[in-house]
């Protein structure tokens, strides 16, 4: 095979194609998600460690989690309306410069409850970017990609975090305080970089533009009391709260999942610090090979299914590691095997399945308030699951199984979304 014939099949790739259909704001997001992700995923499985080292306990972690959470839907119903008024490019842009890079800077020399408390607050301030992060990405894309070019988003992550042995190699060298100190200051420095571009490359969407005209002159206070008229219009949208609550479930089963699967395997299991950094390489491989060779085999107008294989193999993911033997490495692997497979049939999917099913007009508003509801939903849970760890490490993930035996009953009753092939 040559390299011209090479390259033909490479530019062929759907989700090559993805790209190239839908360039401007959709390609410069894609291409400039890694800025976030390396980082992050360089510091994430130290992160609650790094806490854990300086004093701060199981219930704390869980507490500050609760805490930010609380905050977060106090920011969500503003993101919405942020993102209305100063448009989905500005709203980005300070929603990474203050959730994210002065965020950083104060977790770089947090030392004690109350810092890593300030951090985790001023990271709130993301709670608004996402709103608009999301309209910036998709207002001006073809619906028909929508699945394609979540799937892109998740890859740029994925990519990142193969740089994570970096960051563990380095914890094993210098200890893990000041290594995760210095990321977490290089960190800033990315996201600083992410918000020129983002300023530079990027331009406000259509929709953007039309509800900044509209928002003109409208006080916030009355953008606010016009939620009352959103949420009963929601509440009445069988298929949009049932997206909600498979958003809802897997965002408290990620919570679970992002902040007490270190301490699982490394306080009870009794596995080294070293292989944090292993596990996130090996879901991201298995990811990588799926949406690349797989994903676009399977119909993007097709949700139900793929989304209830992936919830059938994170019930069995959580099952394999809640009956892990201490010290058995494999036992590890293989549930990120399997995490790894479903969060690729899954994530996408949910993303997608919400933004389809969701008034275009009033996008950022009801992801605002969709987003609010979830926080909302979610936060008591990171409490919980910080008091069910103090009792016994295995109880967050028995946790988390029954919630996706939940998700896979909701998922029982989604109808396919309809498609337009152009955005209207």
């Amino acid at each position: 095979m040559n390299l011209k014939t090479i390259g033909r099949r490479l530019t062929g790739h759907p989700l090559i194609q993805v790209l190239a259909r839908n360039k401007g704001n959709p390609r410069t997001l894609v291409l400039i998600e890694p800025l976030w992700g390396i980082p992050y995923n360089l510091i994430s499985p130290f992160a609650t460690l790094y806490m854990y080292t300086q004093g701060v306990t199981d219930v704390q972690i869980g507490l500050i989690l609760s805490i930010t959470m609380v905050i977060q839907v106090f920011f969500s119903f503003f993101a919405g309306i942020l993102a209305d008024k100063l448009g989905r490019k500005f709203t980005t842009m300070m929603g990474d410069f203050f959730g994210w890079a002065l965020a950083c800077l104060v977790w770089s020399v947090s030392h004690n409850f109350w810092l890593f408390l300030l951090a985790a607050l001023l990271n709130c301030f993301e709670q608004i970017n996402q709103t608009a992060w999301y309209c910036l990405l998709i207002e001006d894309a073809n619906q028909k990609d929508l699945v394609g070019i979540y799937t892109w988003v998740n890859i740029g992550g994925l990519v990142a975090i193969f740089f994570a042995p970096l960051s563990g190699l380095l914890v094993n060298s210098f200890s893990m305080v000041p290594v995760v100190r210095v990321l977490y200051f290089l960190f800033a420095l990315t996201m600083i970089t992410k918000t020129l571009i983002t300023f530079k490359f990027c331009r406000e969407t259509k929709q953007g533009k039309i509800r900044r005209a509209e928002t003109k002159g409208v006080s916030v206070l009355h953008m606010l009391g016009e939620y009352r008229q959103l949420i009963p219009r929601l509440l009445r949208d069988k298929a949009v709260l049932k997206a909600v609550a498979v958003s809802v479930i897997l965002y408290i089963t990620n919570m679970v999942n992002t902040n007490f699967f270190s301490l699982y395997v490394t306080q009870r299991l009794g596995l080294s610090e070293n292989f944090l950094a292993l596990f996130p390489i090996l879901n991201a491989a298995v990811m990588l090979v799926f949406m690349i060779g797989i994903q676009h085999r399977l119909s993007a107008t097709r949700f139900r299914m793929p989304l209830w294989a992936g919830l059938c193999l994170y019930c069995m993911a959580a099952l394999v590691l809640i009956f892990s033997p201490a010290d058995h490495i494999g036992f590890v692997l293989l549930y990120v095997f399997l995490a790894a497979v479903a969060a690729a049939l899954v994530n996408p999917r949910k993303d997608a399945l919400l933004q389809l099913n969701i008034n275009p007009q009033e996008r950022a508003r009801l992801n605002a308030l969709i987003m609010a509801s979830t926080i909302a939903l979610s936060s008591p849970f990171g409490y919980l699951a910080g008091w069910l760890s103090s009792i016994d490490r295995r109880l967050p993930f028995a946790f988390a199984f029954v919630l996706f035996v939940a998700a896979i009953l909701v998922v029982g009753r989604i109808q396919e979304p309809q498609m337009e092939e152009e955005n209207p």
